[in-house]
């Protein structure tokens, strides 16, 4: 008789695909450190091969990044994946992006050429745009399958603590993240919701409370003194809470509510870290302050 597949991971994976020049080797250095068995630019057609080795070595722990490279392989992912979950391995799948206009100065900056680009194009501005572009069309299957970080704003310690921070959650459950931002420095692109927050008292007009954050006991107490923030709490809350469940049942494995104020570091600070002490006891939650963690 036919016991079917061992319900228990014997294997964590994570894939870790995304734009070039998005960060990739950043969080297989994070993984790395982390303790997995890293490879860069795996062509697709021998993950299912790879994958069935390590195991065979009695590994716990791989990393794999894959790119635009392998573009005409890249639709046998999806089904690899769902096939290694049914042998017992516990797959993450992270995807990394980055706003155009981010890319295209870190390649003018590091005076790369991008897989896509080609080298006897007259206008290379154009041609690095174009290049872009038909990567995000390329990948798009990729990053809908994926728990999605934004590394436009972020520095190269942040996202490894990141990717650090995904990795130690379990692969079973959805997670959910916050993350506060400063709409000054644009909208993150990982965001699944993104609640506007600027209409709220803001505390940075209170010469006491201006150089403190959302997490301070002082700028805590000012914001809970208004009314209209207990409320904007509540209607949050009571989205996500009527939501979630189905979002689950839709098989999503992260998702991501961003809160936005000006300068992201009074109000939306202090409703990430009260929804994510009001959702934590009932499913895994993350915190991530994009601008405070720049600061550190």
């Amino acid at each position: 008789m036919n016991a079917g597949p061992d319900p228990t991971p014997n294997l964590d994976m994570v894939l870790i695909t995304g734009m070039s020049g998005s960060g990739k080797s950043v969080a297989l250095h994070a993984l790395e450190d982390a303790g997995y068995y890293c490879v860069d630019n795996l062509p697709p057609e021998l993950l299912l091969p790879f994958v069935a080795l390590e195991k065979q070595h009695g590994a716990s722990k791989v990393a794999i990044a894959m790119d635009v490279r392998s573009a005409t392989s890249l639709p046998l992912v999806p089904l690899q994946l769902a096939q290694m979950q049914e042998q017992g391995v516990a797959v993450q799948s992270i995807f990394l992006d980055a706003s155009t206009d981010t890319l295209v100065r870190r390649y003018s900056e590091t005076r790369r050429l991008h897989p896509l680009s080609r080298r006897d194009d007259s206008d290379q501005h154009r041609a690095l745009v174009d290049a872009i572009d038909e990567e995000r069309e390329l990948l798009g299957d990729m990053r809908e399958y994926a728990h999605v970080i934004d590394t436009s704003m972020i520095r190269a310690s942040q996202l490894q603590g990141y990717v650090k921070a995904l990795i130690s959650s379990p692969v079973t459950q959805l997670t959910l993240v916050f993350e506060s931002f400063a709409f000054k420095r644009g909208v993150p692109v990982d965001a699944d919701y993104v609640f506007d927050v600027r209409m709220l008292p803001n505390p940075h007009y209170e010469p006491e409370l201006r150089h403190l954050t959302g997490k301070d006991e002082t700028v805590v107490n000012y914001l809970q003194g208004h009314a209209e923030v207990g409320d904007m709490f509540r209607h949050i809350e009571q989205f996500l809470a009527h939501w979630l469940q189905a979002l689950a049942r839709d098989h999503r494995s992260y998702v991501t509510v961003a809160i936005g104020c000006t300068g992201g570091q009074h109000r939306s600070v202090y409703l990430v870290e009260q929804l994510a002490r009001a959702f934590s006891p009932h499913w895994v939650t993350l915190k991530r302050h994009r601008e405070l963690d720049a600061a550190l």
